[in-house]
C-alpha cells in the first residue's frame, strides 16, 4: 500500500517490535485506513516460519495485536476530537487460528471498530491469506494517561 501508514504519521520513532517504523528488526506494519477500521498486507519472511511453509502463531498474534491496537488508537481519537493520536495498550486480546498460515503469500489483515467508551475501544481483526480466513481475533486496548510506562512511547 502506498502512502504513510498511520504508524509512520503518528509514531515514526517507536521501536514496538510490530508496529514501530524505527525498529529496523521488527514487523514493521503498515496501516491504512478503511471505513470503521483499518487494513494491512503484510509479507512474511523466512525466520517467520514455525516450521516449513507455514508462519509461527507469536507472528500472527503480533500483527493482530499491533493492527488493533492502532484501530483503537484513531478510534479513540476521532470519538474525542483530537488531532494527536492517544498512545494505547493492550488490555485483553484473544486469537482464534483457525487453518495454517502461509509463508510465501500477502496476508490481508482488516481490523473493525465494535465500540468506543472514553479511553476504551473494543476491535475485532481479521487475517486472510489465499482469500482464506487464517486467523481472527478481538481485543480490549485502552488510551494510557501521564505517569503510564507507556505514556511517550509514540512520541
Amino acid at each position: 500500500m502506498d502512502g504513510e501508514s498511520v504508524q509512520e504519521k503518528h509514531a515514526p520513532n517507536s521501536i514496538c517490535f510490530g508496529c514501530g517504523p524505527a525498529n529496523a528488526d521488527g514487523l514493521r506494519i503498515r496501516s491504512f485506513p478503511i471505513e470503521n477500521g483499518l487494513e494491512m498486507t503484510f509479507q512474511t519472511s523466512e525466520h517467520h516460519q514455525a516450521f516449513p511453509g507455514m508462519i509461527n502463531g507469536g507472528i500472527i498474534g503480533t500483527l493482530l495485536d499491533c493492527h488493533g491496537n492502532w484501530t483503537a488508537a484513531l478510534a479513540i481519537m476521532a470519538d474525542r476530537g483530537d488531532d494527536v493520536a492517544p498512545c494505547t495498550v493492550t488490555a485483553r486480546y484473544t486469537i482464534k487460528l483457525r487453518r495454517p498460515t502461509p509463508h510465501g503469500v500477502p496476508l490481508q489483515i482488516t481490523s473493525r471498530i465494535e465500540s468506543v467508551e472514553g479511553n476504551r475501544a473494543e476491535i475485532s481483526m481479521t487475517l486472510m491469506a489465499d482469500g482464506e480466513v487464517c486467523a481472527q481475533g478481538d481485543g480490549l486496548f485502552v488510551a494510557v494517561k501521564e505517569g503510564h510506562p507507556a505514556w511517550h512511547r509514540w512520541h
